[in-house]
């Protein structure tokens, strides 16, 4: 078994935990990151790499409690953008010690801009300087983000949720069961994925979303360069129908989320056509039609906003077996570093592992 398939079998346990601690002892820096939210003038969200697409997750979530946020790439905010005065910066960072994340605490100082840290070490930089911590405990993962993207999404969804009032228990009550459903339907998804011909090592793959999904897709793209070692594309299911559309052909594959409100006899509508041209559909969703795709991954109930939680599973799960198949090992990387510390080309000198 590789590392990569542990990390993702445990991540029904760590979501459940990092609920758990939200409610215990994390609270007291939720609710203080809560307090600043609903202060804040402007409020930004933040991230890169993995982080970045838990923030696309998470900015539906602001935007659909009419909280407006500024989502803006870390690199993008620390070279290209004025961050006006008591503005209030919601970092998240899996390890607080990015290059770009240092970089951007001390612009933030200098700006008098209040930060809430969303991270999983508790003595990287991101912790020890912003204002507001908010630390979940998971262990980190072996190499591709896992467990600690999705606990730091939970986390920045549950600060969303509760700055506009529309987080409580039964909410908490109805995700700790969904987290519990996947652990049985994992075995399930194991058993498509084996025997699915989506699978096909070396394809142009594609992934399209929409709302608090669009970061499912984004990540999946990244898992594909990092794990299976194969190029991808990721966007929005319809700035893909504006032009993008030309790529459809025989042997292309498709990764399409559901909303499970939203759109989805038009999305249903582009799975037909694409593969009547050819290509080949994967899709992830609720309560979807089993034969209206090559793959399709059903998720348990899960209320719609709050679905990126446990979408990514089947993608990280195929994932996995693509890269087995390919020959390529998601365990290590040939070129990136775990935490990238510097700015300068790809070969550096060092790299740390952990």
């Amino acid at each position: 078994m590789t590392h990569f398939l542990r990390d993702i079998l445990r991540q029904p346990n760590e979501l459940r935990s990092t609920l758990d601690h939200l409610s215990g002892a994390g609270r007291g820096a939720a609710e203080a990151a809560v307090a600043a939210v609903r202060s804040a003038r402007p409020l930004y969200l933040t991230g890169i790499g993995s982080s970045w697409h838990a923030g696309l997750n998470v900015s539906a979530l602001f935007q659909l409690g009419a909280r407006p946020v500024y989502l803006v790439d870390a690199a993008e905010l620390v070279q290209f953008a004025t961050i006006p005065a008591e503005s209030v910066l919601i970092v998240i960072s899996r390890s607080g010690r990015s290059v770009e994340i240092v970089q951007l605490l001390a612009k933030a100082r200098e700006s008098r801009a209040t930060v809430i840290g969303i991270t999983n070490v508790v003595d990287g930089t991101l912790a020890r300087e912003a204002q507001i911590p908010i630390v979940i405990p998971v262990a980190l993962d072996h190499a591709i983000s896992v467990n600690t993207y999705t606990t730091l999404a939970l986390a920045a969804g549950i600060l969303a949720a509760r700055s506009s009032s529309s987080f409580n228990a039964p909410l908490a009550e109805s995700l700790s069961r969904s987290f519990a459903a996947v652990t049985s339907a994992i075995p399930g998804w194991q058993v498509q994925i084996e025997n699915s011909p989506w699978l096909a090592p070396h394809s142009v793959t594609y992934f399209l979303a929409r709302g608090s999904s669009l970061g499912s897709a984004y990540e999946s793209r990244l898992m594909w360069e990092e794990g299976v070692k194969s190029p991808a594309t990721a966007m929005g299911a319809a700035s893909f129908r504006h032009g993008p559309q030309e790529i459809v052909g025989k042997g292309v594959r498709f990764g399409i989320w559901f909303d499970a409100d939203k759109m989805r006899d038009q999305d249903l509508a582009l799975a037909r056509d694409l593969r009547k041209l050819g290509a080949s559909v994967m899709l992830i969703g609720q309560r979807l039609p089993a034969d209206a795709a090559d793959l399709v991954f059903n998720l348990p109930e899960i209320p719609t906003p709050w679905q990126f939680l446990i979408d990514i599973i089947p993608a990280q799960l195929t994932a996995e077996r693509l890269a087995r198949l390919s020959g390529s090992n998601p365990d290590t990387f040939k070129l990136c570093s775990f935490i990238v510390e510097d700015e300068a080309g790809l070969l550096s000198k060092t790299k740390e592992r952990t």
